[in-house]
């Protein structure tokens, strides 16, 4: 393959994982888009080709356009790009189908032109993508994409991130029930205040599972999988959500929690094991509803997107 050409794997993403709300993700191994970036003469940023679902075309309409055209504008080449987008990951599922989008572009150009750009600076670049289909800029599912492994988002402005080390053993259990929740609608039902004994149990929380990926501590990260501030709302929206949380943690789940603002549902598990075990515990909850569903298990994803 000539260096005109490049095939990258884009992969699908866990963002706040229970308690750091729009600050937390982390990166999947087994689901993910593919895309092909293509430098051709031609100036401008084109999309040729979309698989797997009905996305626009026009690169100001599309996720992955947006964030091309934004490092397009920066870099200024005499010459263009052609996007090809092969859609594994389900728009509106839960498991940063968008960041995966326009993460998937700017890398590939990225790689094409040499690569001038940092991986922060990569990720300024898809947040531009990103607010197109949430309506507002954050960085929690593109983070991880980028960076792989559990990712922090320190500050947006200017942007921060953190790279977190996962336990060599840690797997994820993804239920995506096919229903649609949209990330603008799920945001428009938080509450603009929390009380403060909310907050400080987050916090801790938060604090908690960040010091146990830091230490390989499971017994910690099982107590701080807990989210008292965003999952009474958003659990509304998900059918079963509590009976699938509760299978998932008698299944032997750390925790378990809303992917993004949903439908999927995230368990952390330790090892393999477990997270067959969770599988097929949740999987029994979801084939009585009549709701069609898709399982994933995944260990942590800790090199992030890459070149097939």
């Amino acid at each position: 393959m000539n260096m005109n050409e490049i095939k990258i794997f884009s992969p699908a993403t866990v963002a706040n994982v229970a308690c750091g709300f729009d600050v937390l993700g982390f990166c999947l191994d087994s689901v993910g888009d593919e895309m092909v970036i293509r430098k051709v003469d031609k100036k401008g940023v084109k999309i040729t080709k979309i698989e797997g679902f009905d996305l626009p075309f026009e690169s100001q309409l599309n996720v992955a356009g947006v964030s091309a055209l934004a490092m397009y504008d920066a870099v200024k080449p005499d010459f263009g790009f052609e996007i090809e987008i092969h859609k594994n990951i389900k728009p509106g599922s839960g498991i940063g189908s968008s960041a995966a989008s326009a993460v998937g572009s700017v890398f590939g150009m990225n790689e094409l032109l040499g690569r001038p750009f940092s991986k922060t600076e990569l990720t300024q670049f898809a947040i531009k993508g990103e607010a197109l289909a949430s309506k507002c800029e954050h960085a929690d599912n593109l983070a991880p994409a980028v960076f792989g492994g559990f990712t922090l988002v320190k500050s947006l402005s200017p942007l921060e991130i953190l790279q977190i080390p996962s336990p060599p053993n840690l797997y994820a259990t993804i239920i995506y029930p096919q229903i649609e929740i949209k990330t603008s609608e799920s945001r428009a039902i938080l509450p603009k205040e929390v009380k403060l004994q909310d907050a400080i149990t987050q916090w801790a929380n938060f604090g908690s599972l960040i010091h146990s990926l830091h230490t390989d501590n499971y017994e910690l990260m099982q107590k701080s999988l807990h989210d008292v501030i965003i999952e009474p709302y958003r659990s509304k929206l998900i059918p079963h959500y509590y009976e699938v949380k509760n299978e998932a943690l008698n299944a032997g789940a750390l925790g378990s929690g809303i992917s993004g603002s949903g439908p999927s549902v995230f368990s952390l598990c330790e090892g393999i094991k477990a997270a067959n075990n969770v599988r097929d515990a949740i999987e029994k909850v979801y084939s009585k509803t009549g709701i069609e569903f898709d399982i994933y298990v995944s260990r942590i994803n800790t090199e992030g997107i890459k070149v097939l």
